[in-house]
């Protein structure tokens, strides 16, 4: 019976996971399967590790349940059953056995890694990012298609969530054009900060006096929600963006009415000074 009861299960959790529409089909992820570049290879290392890690722990019940079956006291039995010190076929395979998933699951996740980490040698798009308490900064380097160079800037302000609808549409918003290779550098005018698109399955930090780097390609039309991902201080959750992929014309359109120049380290503030030190420009 328990076996039956098993095997359906299994069964109505396969078929169920092949409808088209199904977020068990993408390990619950946010977004869509092919929201950026990188998104598939990321969903299917997700995916796949949580096969694997099912397929042992189905594995492992089973054993602890058959060995509580098979080995339980009968009736009519009396003190303890043979008692073995040691099996050595079976402590060298529980020890290789987890050694060789540890290395099979180091070796894709590195194996991803590396490919959505890989540098654009000539990207469409640098977009420079600059995350401060409690809003954000970017700078846009573009070469349309009809060879109009962009530096342009758009600094944002701070959200203010009132609990009241509406507040989406006001905060500070990327926009990326569509199909195009895209290198964010990633950069903090104070304290530390991460650069979260959920949608995009990747999140990186910013930290004072360092760049970090993400590489996409976002091939959806849309607007995803942003955030910071890291505790920044007593506004940290009103830190949100809006990220707004749309086609070149748009985009384009849209850099034409920014301001022209980029808004660079000069704003930045280190947060350990004084006061005093803040405001005569005193040194770090």
């Amino acid at each position: 019976m328990a076996k039956s009861l098993a095997l359906a299960g299994v069964a109505l959790l396969v078929l169920t996971a092949c409808a088209e529409d199904n977020p068990a089909r993408r390990g619950w992820l946010p977004g869509d399967r092919d929201t950026t570049s990188n998104t598939p290879e990321i969903t299917d290392l997700w995916v796949n590790s949580w096969i694997a890690a099912l397929a042992v722990g189905v594995l492992t019940w089973g054993l602890m349940l058959w060995c509580m079956v098979a080995y339980r006291r009968r009736k009519g039995e009396t003190g303890y059953p043979r008692q073995l010190a040691y099996n050595i076929p079976l402590e060298i395979m529980y020890t290789l056995v987890p050694l060789v998933m540890v290395a099979v699951f180091f070796f894709y996740t590195d194996q991803v890694q590396r490919s959505i980490d890989e540098p654009y040698e000539n990207p469409d798009m640098t977009i420079e990012v600059y995350g401060k308490q409690w809003s954000w900064d970017w700078n846009y380097t573009y070469t349309a298609a009809n060879g109009t160079e962009y530096e342009v800037y758009d600094t944002g302000v701070q959200a203010h969530l009132t609990g009241e609808e509406g507040v989406r549409e006001t905060l500070p918003t990327i926009y990326l054009p569509v199909d195009h290779d895209i290198t964010f550098e990633l950069k903090s005018r104070d304290v530390i900060h991460s650069f979260w698109v959920p949608a995009f399955l990747q999140k990186r930090d910013m930290i004072p006096g360092r760049t970090n780097y993400i590489y996409l390609n976002p091939q959806e039309t849309g607007v995803f929600d942003g955030k910071c991902a890291e505790l920044c201080g007593e506004y940290h959750s009103e830190m949100l963006f809006n990220v707004e992929v749309v086609e070149e014309d748009e985009f384009t359109a849209y850099l034409d009415g920014l301001e022209e120049g980029h808004l660079g380290d000069e704003y930045n503030r280190n947060v350990n000074l004084h006061d005093s030190d803040v405001l005569t420009g005193g040194d770090d």
